[in-house]
């Protein structure tokens, strides 16, 4: 009577190999994510950009705030993708508003 299966020792080297490999994935899917909320916030400041000026086009005048863009369905939310708020300059530009952090 033959019976064929893995060895503890064949196991535990497949489990060494998988944790390395997950050690060595993890901290590259971070550092992209990063990258990827850093790209979205820029794509969503040239699109609130544009909707300013937009704005601009249909009311001979830019907006008071980014509050009235929302207000009146050019934008959708006031904050990037990360979480982070933005804010209108007097000239038409759109900034992120770099908050303090603890």
């Amino acid at each position: 009577m033959s019976q064929k299966g893995f060895t503890l020792i064949e196991m535990l080297v497949v489990l060494m190999i998988i944790s390395m490999l997950l050690l060595i994935t993890i901290p590259n899917m971070a550092k992209s994510n990063e990258q990827i909320d850093e790209k979205g916030c820029e794509a969503f400041i040239q699109m609130v950009e544009t909707q300013v000026q937009s704005y601009k086009i249909h009311h001979n005048t830019l907006p008071d705030s980014l509050q009235s863009l929302m207000d009146e369905g050019y934008i959708k939310q006031l904050t990037c993708p990360d979480g982070r708020s933005v804010q209108l300059q007097q000239d038409g530009s759109v900034e992120i508003v770099q908050s303090i952090e603890p």
